[in-house]
């Protein structure tokens, strides 16, 4: 057994009072979604997620996985723990109940997702790949495409992956090399290297499904002549298609997920298919990226949950000092006033991107059902998420070790594995700053601001909303909220103002203005948050320590995480001239 508990109770309270399932669509099969219902799938996940999938969590990560003749043997439990994960019919969860799926929204899969990234994010990283094929294939696949691949894919029997990057393309896929050769029979022979391929070959599945971008002959320069292909690791009669993994990367963290150099068309060409229309391959990878990407920004809140609660544990437990009012009391270090400093920095920021996560999830859910302005706030909360989401992980599993003090720099302890680990997230698809980038030129200029004015509005509204509570902590809040929610309004007419005339001064402030909109709206959620905590109080409904405790960690956030926002805001408009004047 593992130290790590599902977090239902914030799952719970999130979902049914600050979120809210009574907003999401009815399901085709099985109506309006209620709480009993949620906490029907809930439970059983906790259970498969803390004991079966944390207990090889740390010894996965000793293990390592083992490459051998182009074959990967991943670490010991993880085979039968992946068909104890798909025999539970966990893997169909959000998918199309036409191929096999349960279609359950977005909303509630955030939660299980959580909980696999939590107990041990090596494992969770084989789903959320296959979950982006299965997106790409349900969005731009052929009739025979979707028949011949979802099923197995969304049962789990056969996993998929993103094929994207190159040895000299790094994140710049223009310049990626892969060729296909169009062939008479209507197939492309793949030949190329790709790298960087998460769960590109391994032991757990029947077969591998590769998405592969690459170019055809006579493509256009750059991401205009990118095409996408459908590559199985075994073809259709059973013959083991031209395609080996010839290396995995010896990595600071995941070393239970095989991270793969995957060779294409050594003898000859792999056998290809493709998606879509040729050249239009970069358009459908984001079909699976933008949904990725908030999966990613999920993971760092998972595995930052995952780091509180080891440390939690230990300080709850470690003897060191004495009392300070009291020095002949010997004291836990969780007494400490330093370390309850840290440990309520480790819980607010993450309940505050929690929320925050699955108030984008619901608005996938209402902008699958044709809503406009849902589309528009997922759009804008995406480079949120993920960003502000990973680097708060970073952070978060820092402050993990820190609370080990020396035994935490030691890996017996296993702090230092959620620190490893939550790494590579800044990184994984689209580095944070081109998550930050992509925030500033993509989802601010390009409406003139219009999406970003308005949720900072929806924000102003909740604060009026605060205004009716009479009490000294909520006028604390509010007036942080307020304050922050004021330096993010200036910080985005700076940007109004440079527009793409003065892109580079808009790049260099990019990553504050970020952080800044990042923190405000991790305000915005733990505000709400409060809000229907207080709710629940007056009407002497749930558990009130709970209820209590979350108000607290509100305040907490209010006056130690939520005035950043303001230095944030300071480096938009007052530093990017000092970064465009660095010299090297």
């Amino acid at each position: 057994m593992s130290d790590y508990h599902p977090p239902l109770a914030d799952m719970r309270f999130i979902l049914n009072h600050v979120i809210g399932l009574d907003q999401l669509p009815e399901h085709p099969d099985l109506g309006v979604l209620d709480g009993e219902m949620v906490e029907s799938v809930l439970t059983p996940a906790a259970k498969l997620a803390s004991e079966v999938l944390a207990p090889i969590n740390h010894s996965g990560d000793q293990e390592g996985t083992v490459l051998k003749d182009g074959v990967v043997t991943t670490a010991k439990g993880f085979k039968e723990a992946y068909a104890e994960y798909r025999d539970g019919g966990w893997n169909a969860v959000p998918f199309d109940t036409e191929y096999g799926g349960q279609a359950l929204p977005w909303l509630v899969a955030f939660p299980l997702q959580e909980m696999w990234q939590s107990a041990n994010m090596s494992f969770g990283l084989c789903p959320l790949l296959n979950q982006g094929a299965i997106e790409a294939i349900s969005a731009h696949g052929s009739a025979e495409q979707k028949t011949q691949y979802l099923e197995k894919l969304i049962s789990g029997e056969w996993t998929g992956t993103m094929n994207l990057t190159e040895s000299q393309a790094g994140s710049d896929l223009s310049v990626i090399r892969s060729k296909a050769e169009p062939q008479d029979d209507g197939t492309y022979k793949v030949s190329g290297q790709k790298i960087f391929i998460t769960y590109g070959e391994h032991d757990m599945a029947e077969n591998i499904i590769h998405l592969v971008l690459a170019r055809t002959p006579n493509a256009p320069e750059g991401v205009k002549g990118i095409s996408l292909f459908i590559v199985p690791k075994f073809l259709e009669d059973g013959a083991c298609n031209d395609v080996v993994c010839t290396s995995i990367e010896h990595k600071l963290g995941i070393h239970a997920s095989p991270t793969c150099t995957m060779q294409f068309g050594d003898k000859g060409g792999a056998i290809g298919f493709l998606i879509g229309q040729e050249n239009e391959g970069l358009k459908y990878m984001f079909t699976m990226m933008n949904n990725a990407r908030l999966s990613v920004g999920l993971q760092g809140i998972a595995i930052a949950e995952a780091s509180y609660q080891h440390a939690l544990a230990y300080a709850q437990e470690r003897e060191q000092g004495t009392d300070v009012l009291d020095k002949s009391k010997g004291v836990a270090i969780i007494e400490h006033a330093d370390v309850k400093r840290m440990l309520l920095s480790m819980k607010a920021n993450i309940e505050a991107m929690r929320a925050l996560s699955y108030e984008a999830a619901l608005n996938l859910d209402l902008a699958a059902q044709g809503n406009s302005e849902a589309q528009v706030k997922v759009d804008l909360l995406t480079p949120i998420v993920k960003a502000c989401g990973t680097d708060m992980a970073v952070e978060v599993t820092s402050i993990g070790v820190q609370i080990h003090g020396g035994m935490g720099f030691v890996e017996e302890a296993g702090a230092a594995q959620y620190y490893r680990d939550a790494r590579i997230l800044p990184i994984y698809e689209g580095t944070n700053g081109i998550q930050a980038m992509d925030l500033v030129f993509r989802k601010t200029l390009r409406d003139n601001g219009a999406a970003v004015k308005n949720y900072l509005s929806e924000i102003d509204v909740l604060l009026r909303d605060l205004d009716q509570v009479s009490d000294k902590k909520m006028l604390s809040l509010r007036h942080s909220l307020d304050e922050a929610l004021q330096s993010c309004s200036v910080a985005t007419s700076w940007v109004l103002s440079k527009g793409v005339a003065e892109a580079e001064s808009v790049s260099a402030s990019s990553v504050p203005y970020l952080k800044c909109f990042g923190l405000v709206a991790g305000g915005a959620m733990m505000a709400r948050s409060v809000l229907a905590a207080k709710q629940q109080l007056e009407h002497g409904e749930g558990d009130e320590g709970f209820l209590i405790e979350k108000i607290n960690t509100a305040q907490f956030y209010a006056t130690h995480i939520l005035p950043k926002a303001m230095a944030y805001a300071k480096a938009v408009t007052e530093g990017a001239e000092t970064v465009l004047e660095g010299n090297f």
